[in-house]
Parts: structure tokens; C-alpha cells; sequence
């Protein structure tokens, strides 16, 4: 099964050229059943990467997007009355779908984004006193713009927390840049991708997610990690018990990635800078920033 994993994250490989770490860590979001973060720059790649995923797995895709004016309503759907059958009948709305795009997410108003906060939480939906449930799996992935921007909202540090990673894609390498302007149409690579997982893989990878083996002292060693963004004045907040366990699924999918069923040293370290740097401070927007760095050095493995 790991090896249809591998054979999915090569296959995005030939859409999103030079971005083999970050297609990595989206599907290792994925498995633990968490929901991404994407903060960069227009057109770096952010809406392929997220369409490209739903196609590979066969899951249902929609990409809203997130303006000033948006409604709540319009992501969630609304209830209308209709003549013929003399009924109220719920239409829903496009967060109906196993993998969403929520683009420019921090455009919107904090009323828009707290509709969002309560499905990507819940899974679930709430409309005139009515709760529908979400399709399973449900997979957000936000894209938000830069904090210097224009016309933008900050994400309260309670949403934030919500998404397991956060990552950014950055400008390609120069040799994959020039084999993207070379190439072909990526939405017509996109359209033309052949699913290599199906749902009910997805849904037993991510069952197997939840039984791959943390030993005591990788939880002692998640727990010092913790304990030290509490003690040391350069962190903007320390982690919380549920940053410890994002951390520790997002290290469970990277090890389920790898083939094994247990979590090393290395697989917390290799998720480490995306799960906990917009948890302790937004002081910048890329995923491997000193904080991080910092943060590793100064805490012994054992």
C-alpha cells in the first residue's frame, strides 16, 4: 500500500515540477486527516497541487473563492422553499466536496472564515438549526496571501491552529521552471490524470495512519519540544497539547510513507516546521524559518 503512496506522490511530481517536498508533506496532511495551509504569492502552483491531488485520489474537488463580500451562506449552501412540493429543501453549498480549495482565504470577512473553522472542525454544517455532514474524507487546503497585502484579514490564531500544516511552495528551480514552460497545459495533464488510489485505500491508509507505533520515548521527545516553546521568550506563543498531537500524526503519515510502521526521530523532524511555525508566531511566511531550526538544536533527541 506504502507503494501506491510513493507511486501517487511521483506521479504529482510530473505535474508540480521541483516541489517533491511539498507534494510530501500534502499527502502526509492528508493521511493523518488534517487540513493544509498554503502561503505564498499568486501562481506559484497552489491550485494545481490542489486539483492535481483530488484527481490522483478520485476524489471530488471544488475551489472557492474567498473575496470580501463572501457570505457565509455561499460556501455553506442555504435553505429555499419550493412551490412544486411545497417544501423547504436545503441546496448545498460547494464545501460539499471531499477536497476544497479555499483560495485566498484570508480575503474574506471573520464571518466567512469561522463558517469554514466549523466544517474543517466538525465536519459538519449547521443551517437553520439543521446539521448536515460533510463527505468523507474531507480535505481543506487554504491558500492565504501575504500579511503585507492588500485587503486581507488575519486568521485568528484559534483557525490557525486548525490546519495541521502550513507550507509554502515558493519559485521553482530554474531546470524545472524550464521544463514547466516547455511543457504541456498542466490543466490538461490534470484533467487527463488516472486515479492511483481509490477511496476506500485512502481510508484504509488513513486507518493505518492512526495504528503506526509512537514508543514512549518519541513521546518524551515531543513533549520536551513542547515544554521548551512554553520556557523561551522568542517563541509568540508556546504549543498547546493539541500541537503535540498534530505533530505526532503528521509524523505518523510520514512514516507510513516510508514504508514503516513506527515513528523515528527523523519523521518528527521532518514535519516539525510545517505543523508548528504558524502555532508559536507568524514571523514569516516560510516553512523551514529559524524558529524551527531553533528549535530542533536546542532539544536533545534523548
Amino acid at each position: 500500500m506504502a507503494n501506491n503512496v510513493k507511486g501517487t506522490i511521483n506521479l504529482l511530481d510530473t505535474i508540480l515540477l521541483g516541489k517533491h517536498g511539498q507534494i510530501k508533506l500534502a499527502m502526509a496532511c492528508l493521511l493523518a486527516e488534517g487540513h493544509l495551509l498554503i502561503e505564498d504569492l499568486p501562481g506559484l502552483g497552489k491550485t494545481t497541487l490542489s486539483h492535481a491531488l483530488a484527481n490522483v485520489l478520485g476524489l471530488s474537488y471544488n475551489r472557492i473563492q474567498f473575496t470580501s463580500d463572501l457570505l457565509p451562506s455561499d460556501l455553506t449552501g442555504i435553505t429555499i422553499y419550493e412551490r412544486s412540493s411545497e417544501k423547504f429543501i436545503f441546496q448545498r453549498g460547494p464545501i460539499f466536496a471531499q477536497v476544497v480549495l479555499a483560495d485566498e482565504i484570508n480575503r474574506a470577512s471573520p464571518k466567512c472564515q469561522s463558517a469554514l473553522l466549523e466544517a474543517m472542525e466538525e465536519r459538519q454544517v449547521s443551517i437553520d438549526g439543521e446539521t448536515h455532514q460533510l463527505p468523507a474524507p474531507f480535505f481543506v487546503i487554504a491558500t492565504q496571501n501575504p500579511q503585507d497585502q492588500v485587503g486581507t484579514f488575519p486568521l485568528p490564531e484559534s483557525q490557525l491552529d486548525r490546519f495541521l500544516m502550513r507550507i509554502t511552495l515558493g519559485y521553482p528551480p530554474a531546470e524545472a521552471e524550464k521544463s514547466l514552460l516547455k511543457g504541456n497545459d498542466r490543466r490538461q495533464m490534470i484533467s487527463g490524470l488516472t486515479p492511483l488510489l481509490g477511496l476506500k485505500e485512502l481510508e484504509v491508509l488513513q486507518a493505518e495512519v492512526r495504528k503506526i507505533n509512537a514508543s514512549d520515548a518519541i513521546i518524551d521527545y515531543v513533549h520536551r519540544l513542547l515544554h521548551h516553546t512554553r520556557n523561551q521568550p522568542q517563541y509568540h506563543c508556546g504549543l498547546s497539547p493539541r500541537a503535540g498531537l498534530a505533530l505526532l500524526k503528521a509524523a505518523k503519515a510520514w512514516a507510513l510513507i516510508a514504508g514503516r510502521d513506527y515513528v523515528l526521530p527523523e519523521d518528527i523532524q521532518a514535519v516539525l516546521p510545517s505543523v508548528v511555525e504558524h502555532r508559536v508566531g507568524r514571523h514569516g511566511a516560510h516553512h523551514d524559518t529559524p524558529l524551527s531550526r531553533q528549535l530542533l538544536k536546542a532539544v536533545d533527541v534523548f
